[in-house]
């Protein structure tokens, strides 16, 4: 429900501005302008929609090979205690809980390509088992927020893209994008558990997350005694090793196990297809939405009003410049990669502005892009409160690479 009154606001507002230009400034641009955005945005979708097919193909086909060899099983069963107390509905030793074992693994490996697929596969595993077909169950929301919070441990795309900009360390933002992230996360995990009563302060969570905080904090203090050469080639060797290590350990399971793995592979391929053209109509309505609202001038109006309010209360407004890319992010993944390179272009890579923008890109994922293409692949209309602990858990992640950006730089 939330989300049909975002994008039906995207498209009343964007015509509201264009008939404001139009008649008092006498901008006949704009309506061309916005018609074309339209056309491109739609294009746009289909474009990353089919992109996504070969991907998908590519790893629903080797999830298959987990499966049937019993990688996946064995994977899930070293979490399931903590999983089965996150997503109470789900079966334990389910499959579904290693596909999303695996996709929050690659997403923390800034894995993105990989883990959209197996995202898609636990969200389609998620679906046989909900009852309610065109509402979104707990489970699934659980699994959408805490994709959308965008917890990442290597972002190594952000430090190649400070590095293509000229920055002289551009891993420097490698700690308080980690920092950002966890806030994110947690914030996210905590509101959905509020709305789904789930005890946080039971100790088999409690174990898992010490867990997981004690990994990251020996992560950053490892990083922390490289340089900046170190800390890219590391991440790359790591991320990609691993990953791959996962593939070896897939086939050869289904070797030791007698699995056909060829035909395994085939028959989980043949999903990547059919979830690609089911995503289209999904991914065109909410990137053309987006389109028209950028083009008509809105994003610019709303964030000059938030620097007069800022400006007006005495604060300091440096990270007002940084907001377009903040306030694209739940929008727009490619949109708010465009406005981090957009605003180091124009400020340095290394300016406060150059750092917070890349920040802010770490801090969280795309909340509308992941529902829609994610919701929008098992077809779930009612997305229930999934929109409002996904923009919570991007504000978190906002509010804290804010506060970083001071604190660091």
């Amino acid at each position: 429900m939330v989300l049909n009154y975002i994008w039906v606001a995207f498209f009343l507002i964007a015509f509201v501005i264009a008939l404001v230009k139009l008649i008092f400034f006498g901008d006949t641009e704009m309506f061309p302008k916005l018609i074309a955005s339209t056309f491109d945005m739609a294009k746009t979708g289909f474009e990353i929609s089919l992109g996504l097919t070969g991907v998908m193909t590519l790893w629903l086909g080797l999830m298959k090979i987990g499966e049937k060899g019993g990688a996946v099983n064995l994977l899930a069963r070293l979490v399931s205690p903590f999983f089965h107390r996150l997503f109470p509905e789900l079966p334990k030793n389910h499959p579904v809980i290693g596909s999303i074992l695996m996709n929050f693994s690659a997403n923390m490996l800034g894995l993105d390509n990989a883990a959209t697929p197996l995202g898609l596969k636990a969200m389609k595993e998620m679906q046989e088992l909900n009852p309610q077909k065109d509402t979104a169950s707990n489970a699934q929301i659980m699994f959408l927020v805490l994709n959308t919070s965008g917890l990442t441990i290597i972002p190594l795309s952000i430090m190649v893209y400070r590095a293509q900009m000229g920055a002289k360390d551009p891993s420097d933002i490698f700690i308080p994008i980690l920092l950002a992230t966890f806030f994110s996360t947690f914030i996210g995990l905590i509101s959905v558990a509020i709305y789904q009563k789930i005890n946080l302060f039971d100790k088999v969570i409690i174990a898992y997350l010490g867990g997981l905080l004690l990994f990251v904090l020996g992560v950053i203090w490892y990083f922390s005694s490289l340089d900046q050469a170190q800390i890219s080639t590391i991440s790359s060797v790591a991320s990609n090793l691993i990953l791959f290590s996962v593939i070896i350990l897939f086939i050869s399971l289904a070797l030791f196990g007698k699995v056909n793995v060829y035909e395994a592979f085939i028959e989980g391929a043949k999903e990547g297809f059919q979830t690609a053209i089911t995503i289209i109509p999904y991914l065109v309505a909410i990137l053309v939405a987006i389109g028209v609202f950028r083009t008509s001038g809105a994003m610019d109006f709303l964030v000059d009003g938030i620097k007069l309010a800022v400006s007006s209360l005495g604060v300091n407004t440096d990270f007002v410049a940084g907001l377009p890319t903040a306030l694209m992010k739940p929008l727009s993944g490619s949109g708010a990669r465009g406005m981090m390179l957009d605003a180091m272009k124009q400020y340095g890579a290394d300016s406060f502005v150059g750092r917070l923008v890349s920040i802010i890109q770490g801090s969280t994922e795309t909340t509308f892009y992941v529902l829609a293409v994610y919701f929008g692949s098992v077809n779930i209309k009612n997305t229930r409160y999934a929109v409002n602990c996904g923009l919570l858990a991007d504000l978190a992640g906002v509010i804290a690479a804010i506060w970083l950006t001071y604190l660091f730089f």
